[in-house]
């Protein structure tokens, strides 16, 4: 049986805010813009190429805004990936990799696969990591 993850509710306090940063800042796709009312909203959005969505909304968790943190975005190449964020004004860190001494600033050439990252919040706090894997493994091609 396959279990498929692909929708993840993400805690905002202003949904146009982070409905724009996520479309026009990250380039997610609008799937869903639906309310019910004053006291729900769910929009669902879509990173490029991602089989799982997000959604933000009104009356749909109980979690605080910004207290979602550690989801990851996969790439094939960080510092292209990098280079995009920074030019739809997304503020994001340097990339840096993990090694046996821990987390090291830069890229390196000769990186091991899956140990490149740089992180970035959403406005209100909620944290992103995306991670470079270059080859897909031949289970998540």
């Amino acid at each position: 049986m396959d279990w498929k993850l692909e929708l993840v509710i993400v805690p905002v306090t202003d949904v146009d805010r982070a409905k724009k940063f996520y479309t026009d800042q990250l380039g997610f796709a609008e799937d869903v813009d639906h309310s019910a009312g004053d006291s729900f909203r769910v929009v669902q959005l879509t990173p490029p190429g991602s089989a799982c969505s997000i959604t933000i909304g009104t009356g749909l968790t109980t979690a605080a805004p910004g207290s979602y943190q550690g989801t990851h975005l996969v790439v094939k190449d960080i510092e292209a990936a990098r280079a995009e964020l920074v030019e739809r004004g997304v503020e994001v860190s340097e990339p840096f990799h993990f090694t046996a001494e821990g987390q090291q600033p830069g890229v390196d050439p000769n990186r091991a696969k899956y140990g490149t990252y740089l992180t970035f919040s959403d406005p209100d706090g909620n944290g992103w990591t995306v991670q470079e894997v270059p080859e897909p493994t031949p289970d998540r091609q």
